[in-house]
């Protein structure tokens, strides 16, 4: 499975927001934090206030922050809105689906019980669940925040 980019950096989005609640976060908060443009993020927090994961306001001073308790938003809920239908392969969609063998094919069976498994495994995982190492995350997210880059780490 590989999630897209925009997945990531709402998870992350709304990652800050429990790190900093109840505290604002602001868009350029995340955009100087994760390195992105500007507009990205702006769309991203417009989703997830759409969609009741945060709050956001307006004007001088404004910003985000979570409109529920970070235990109440799974991992799997956000995954869901960002990435849609997980389509893994073709027979997942029978709108545009051309296999023959749809219905008895053991591989088709087999990749959705692991697409189930994947989203049980994140339904389990809650915004707070990633957050929960606050000490360390903002012991890096704090400098980067302030404009102080950081050196990369080397993989061993």
């Amino acid at each position: 499975m590989r999630l897209t980019s925009y997945t990531n950096y709402a998870l992350r989005s709304l990652q800050l927001a429990a790190l900093q609640a109840p505290a604002l976060v602001r868009v350029d908060d995340v955009v100087k934090v994760h390195g992105l443009a500007r507009p990205h993020i702006v769309k991203i927090v417009h989703e997830m206030g759409k969609a009741g994961f945060i709050e956001t306001h307006r004007g001088r001073g404004g910003g985000f922050r979570l409109a529920r308790p970070a235990a109440a938003i799974s991992v799997g809920e956000v995954v869901r809105l960002t990435e849609g239908p997980l389509n893994v392969v073709e027979c997942f969609n029978r709108e545009t689906n051309t296999c023959p063998l749809i219905g008895i094919c053991k591989l088709s069976q087999t990749i959705q019980a692991a697409t189930r498994a994947f989203f049980d495994v994140l339904d389990g995982v809650s915004i707070a669940d990633i957050a929960a190492n606050r000490g360390q995350l903002l012991d890096r997210i704090l400098p980067l925040q302030a404009g102080i880059v950081l050196p990369r780490r080397v993989r061993a």
